[in-house]
């Protein structure tokens, strides 16, 4: 029956009114309820309306809220104080039976689940909460349905005559859970509206726990999991424990508000569970991927090269070192070893790795490795400790040669060819060739440039030279202006530095024994030959000139 909602008012009009002994037995629907249901009463000779005085209707004496009044409906509101009987209908001085009415209690009879976190969903059931949750409007005068947490309103998400689905709210704590209908009663004259008033039900127990949040939510063996929360003690308690897919983890932390634990080597796919004080909860799910190396890159090099590889799932390069399973390097650590020797990591993402050649790198396997371990029985490392390894593939290190060089004597500026093989990549950025630069400037430390910034020189005649273009099989270096020739006078040009040999250098470093980055750098050195610096292209005279500079 579509209901019709339209305030009460008076009407300054006369109007012919049906004789009231001529209304036929009247029909009210629904004949139950709990106060606030909205009920209509239909049959015929109603007669218009006229006033909230003259044209009521009573719930055993109490007035109820008319929302509309046609001469063959009526539609009302259940008032707050309405109790079970006849239901009357009034027109000016006549008073008529329009039939009866049960007023039934709104109760709960179950709330689950009873142990929640907040943000969670809820369901009330029970009886006779209405078939809905009204307005949302909290401003209306009609009042709102509610449902309350210890006093703090849910938001309710859906509301049926026996079930009530609510997300308990951010702030709401452990307490009592009772569902309040608003009441729509009129003022003593008849119109809208009396200040909105509650029937509240019964109420029922609900255990609010604080919520714990887990990152990441996947990943491989020995990846580190933070679980974040509130009251998990300042120290693991006897019994504390946190397992992946039913098999416990390496506690590497805990404090009351954050517990760090490492994904075992034996773990499962499936639930994150945390257990203390006798008590099992599951916090999500987890899963536990596999490393998997797709490519890498280049498959030959010198020493100090870059080698990229790439793929999935290789978590973090921190996770499962010394800090949490007291591994030295040789029984655990994350890391590359390019031959059996570690490799430099210059960089570890979860899809992607790239490492420096070290210097004693020798020819063999690309081995991606992760440290992992199984607990003892308190949680500690380890029962058993391993390394996982993933092969990449093959890498040959070779040695730069220099087949040829020309020319073998020259002037300032002028550009010398080195033809040869094995030269590598060309580094040329602080940043790539030494791992402390980064740590030392954004830690705001003073540091200075010194050998360690270059890995790879062409030095003619004992001093650096301007590499203009560097390939793997071809160097061009700019014979240098001022180091080579002195500073001063024409006469600087006769020195030592006439004539020496041309040289190519490339360097790197070894990881410590550690495990920790990493020896003083390590040069080869590959001889070219001779070279002859000839006095061509110097400045003129008048440069070394007092009066010839000034002008």
């Amino acid at each position: 029956m579509k209901q019709i909602f339209r305030l009460p008012m008076v009407s300054g009009f006369a109007f012919l009114a049906m004789s009231w002994g001529m209304v036929a037995q009247a029909d009210i629907f629904p004949a139950e309820g709990p106060p606030g249901t909205t009920v209509t009463i239909s049959g015929e000779g109603f007669g218009d309306f006229k006033n909230t005085q003259d044209n009521r209707v009573e719930f055993q004496g109490v007035s109820a809220l008319i929302q509309s009044w046609e001469p063959d409906f009526i539609l009302v509101k259940v008032p707050l104080k309405a109790t079970s009987g006849p239901v009357m209908v009034m027109n000016g001085g006549t008073k008529k039976e329009a039939g009866t009415f049960t007023l039934q209690a709104v109760k709960i009879t179950k709330v689950s689940p009873s142990t929640v976190e907040a943000g969670s969903l809820v369901t009330v059931e029970g009886e006779n909460f209405g078939n809905t949750a009204g307005s949302r409007d909290p401003n209306t005068m009609f009042g709102v349905n509610q449902v309350l947490v210890n006093g703090i309103r849910a938001e309710v998400r859906r509301w049926r005559p026996n079930k009530i689905e609510v997300q308990i709210p951010a702030n709401a704590k452990t307490g009592d859970v009772e569902v309040r209908l608003a009441s729509s009663d009129p003022l003593p004259d008849g119109s809208c509206c009396a200040p909105v008033d509650y029937v509240v039900s019964n109420t029922m127990p609900l255990t609010v726990i604080p919520v714990i949040a887990y990152d990441p939510q996947l990943g491989p063996v020995g990846s580190k999991v933070v679980l974040s929360g509130q009251s998990f003690g300042t120290t693991a308690p006897k019994d504390g424990r946190v397992s992946f897919g039913g098999k416990p983890a390496v506690i590497a932390q805990w404090t009351d508000r954050t517990i760090v634990v490492h994904v075992p080597l034996n773990a499962e796919p499936g639930p994150l569970v945390l257990h203390r004080d006798g008590q099992d909860r599951t916090i999500g799910n987890f899963d536990v991927v596999s490393t998997e190396v797709t490519e890498y890159f280049p498959p030959k090099g010198p020493i100090g090269t870059l080698i990229i590889i790439k793929g999935k799932h290789f978590g973090i390069h921190s996770e499962g070192g010394d800090t949490a399973y007291a591994f030295d390097f040789q029984s655990g650590n994350n890391g590359v070893e390019i031959g059996g020797v570690p490799a430099v990591v210059h960089r570890w993402l979860d899809d992607q790795i790239d490492v420096w050649v070290p210097f004693s790198a020798k020819s063999g396997q690309v081995v991606v490795k992760r440290g992992g371990g199984i607990p003892k029985a308190d949680g500690t490392c380890c029962e058993r400790k391993e390394v996982v390894k993933y092969v990449a593939g093959d890498f040959t290190v070779v040695r730069p040669e220099i087949h040829d060089y020309s020319p073998k004597e020259g002037g300032l500026d002028e550009i010398v060819t080195i033809k040869g093989s094995g030269f590598g990549e060309f580094l040329k950025i602080s940043e790539a060739t030494r791992l402390s630069l980064n740590q030392q400037a954004h830690s705001w430390q003073n540091y200075r440039l010194g050998e360690d910034v270059s890995r790879t020189e062409v030095l003619i005649n004992g001093l650096a030279v301007q590499v203009v273009s560097w390939s793997d099989t071809e160097i061009q270096a700019r014979i240098p202006r001022r180091q080579a020739f002195g500073i001063g006078s024409p006469e600087g040009f006769e020195t030592d530095l006439m004539e020496g040999t041309l040289l190519v250098k490339r360097g790197s470093w070894d990881m410590l024994p550690t495990g920790d980055c990493c020896t003083n750098k390590q040069w080869i050195t590959i001889v070219g030959g001779p070279f002859k610096m000839l006095a061509r292209g110097l400045p003129d005279t008048d440069y070394w000139n007092e009066k010839g500079r000034a002008q």
